[in-house]
């Protein structure tokens, strides 16, 4: 298994027998059904260390519609096996694992576009549509997607909805959630439901459909979407802004909405670590020798004139806290230069060294300043790198810890453990949470209990026993269903 871990635990769930294989066969079709382990080694991971966190499927399904992921899902709770939803696997929780073995269903063949209602300003799409192909197909209707994260180009709509992904445009536009109307779902018990629609206004009953948004497949399985339009913007504009250091340009953040009265489209922050990293990555050159921290600063709308008052407003205030520079890119190609840098820095530290967790905590907007100090003091304590990233305008942060090269793999991985607890413990008592938009799954689960009261957790565990009360839907995520 090269190293890895096939942690099928049979104390509840059945294996997937050659009969189960037949069965599965004639549902999907024999190209559907992988067991070769060459093939299902992909399955196995995702953006999560692998040597650390992978575990293999006994078996891959690519169901090609709602009715066959219906069928599939009842079977394996007639038969006592385990589920695992899967989008494109670009996860950063271990939420498309299969910790329990069992079948891997992956949405990759559902990808197709069942309705342009433009009308209405909504798309009706099947889970395993590439969100970045989304935008594309909209760019001559004049129209975009605004839910989208950062790995846009690689994710999937489903993905996207069980973490409820958000990105570098959430302090305007919000995550993934907000343009969410309906959805399509398979029950664990396989039963196929409608959830939401395309009306704006729905207070019929509890919203089960937000309930799902976030659930990490935990709930069923999402398996085609219809999302919410807005206007593309006809001008954008980015700032990049240097400062002499993280704390400096953290501060800045809250006075840039506070004292404008304006709502950038993202604010984003990087530490000097981390644009040094990106841009040897990229080969791309900007000006951060001399600068302790930037902040990229987009700002958008329908009149150019009104956009040239925002960011020359904030660009004031940024001055006004001992900005060094302020840069102007106010055109696609150099805003995309910018932008680059800060989408490519988590695959660019994982070519500096892939022994590293990659966290994304949230706190308050007018915590963030106490938090970098922290972060500082805590690479001090522990003798690694702590680059931090991340969505500045929300509060959602990427606090990476990234391995010594000094340290063995034992010394890691307990620097790890004892680091994130700290580092978890610094955020709570800032009124924060461990995790904006990454999820649990199951990276953080042993820290989850810590994160939530006794009695949250009881009401999510009823939750789940309602909807699973076999408990094979993606089972080991977020938490357990006892102590």
């Amino acid at each position: 298994m090269n190293g890895y871990k096939r942690r099928l635990k049979r104390l509840k769930y059945n294996p997937v027998t050659e009969d189960i294989l037949k069965e599965l066969v004639d549902i999907v079709g024999e190209k559907n059904v992988l067991t070769d382990e060459a093939k299902i080694e992909a399955y196995s991971h995702d953006e999560t260390p692998k040597e650390k966190y992978a575990s293999f499927p006994e078996v891959v399904v690519l169901p090609n519609s709602t009715e066959e992921v219906s069928s599939l899902v009842k079977l394996a709770n007639r038969e006592l096996i385990p589920v695992t939803p899967r989008g494109a696997g670009s996860g950063l929780s271990g939420g498309a694992i299969p910790d329990h073995g069992g079948i891997v269903i992956s949405l990759e063949n559902m990808n197709k576009v069942i309705e342009y209602d433009f009308g209405n300003m909504m798309m009706v799409l099947e889970a395993g549509v590439i969100t970045n192909d989304v935008q594309e197909d909209l760019e001559d209707e004049g129209l975009f997607f605004a839910g989208y994260p950062m790995s846009l180009e690689s994710c999937f709509i489903g993905g996207n909805i069980a973490e409820n992904a958000g990105g570098g445009k959430a302090v305007k536009y919000g995550v993934t959630g907000r343009y969410i109307m309906g959805m399509e779902v398979v029950l664990p018990n396989g039963e196929i439901v409608e959830l939401g629609g395309k009306n704006v206004k729905d207070v019929t009953g509890y919203d089960l459909k937000k309930l799902m948004i976030g659930s990490e497949g935990t709930l069923g399985i999402v398996t085609q979407a219809t999302i919410k339009l807005l206007p593309k913007p006809t001008k954008e504009v980015a700032l990049l802004v240097l400062f002499d250091d993280a704390k400096t340009a953290i501060s800045t953040v809250p006075k840039i909405m506070t004292e404008t009265g304006i709502i950038p489209t993202g604010i984003e922050f990087m530490d000097k670590l981390a644009v040094k990293t990106s841009c040897e990555y990229l080969n791309e050159h900007l000006p951060y020798e001399d600068c302790g921290a930037m902040l990229l600063i987009e700002v958008d709308g329908a009149d150019e004139e009104q956009v040239e008052k925002d960011y020359f407003k904030i660009g004031e205030i940024c001055e006004k806290n001992n900005a060094q520079e302020v840069y102007v890119a106010d055109n696609h190609t150099t805003s995309e230069r910018v932008w680059n840098v800060r989408r490519n820095i988590a695959e660019a530290f994982m070519v500096v060294s892939p022994e590293q967790s990659l966290e994304d905590i949230t706190v308050p907007i007018a915590s963030i300043p106490d938090l970098i100090p922290e972060l500082q003091r805590l690479g001090e304590k522990y003798d690694i790198q702590i680059p931090c990233y991340g969505h500045a305008g929300d509060g959602n942060l990427h606090a990476t810890l990234v391995k010594n090269p000094d340290h063995t793999m034992e010394e890691w991985y307990e620097i790890e453990h004892e680091c994130l607890k700290e580092l978890y413990e610094v955020t709570y008592k800032l009124g924060g949470t461990l995790s904006g938009e990454h999820g649990i799954g199951s990276k953080r689960k042993k820290y989850f209990k810590s994160a939530v009261s006794g009695e949250e957790l009881r009401l999510m565990r009823m939750i789940k026993k309602g909807f699973d009360p076999n408990n094979i839907m993606n089972p080991g995520k977020i938490f357990d269903l006892e102590d």
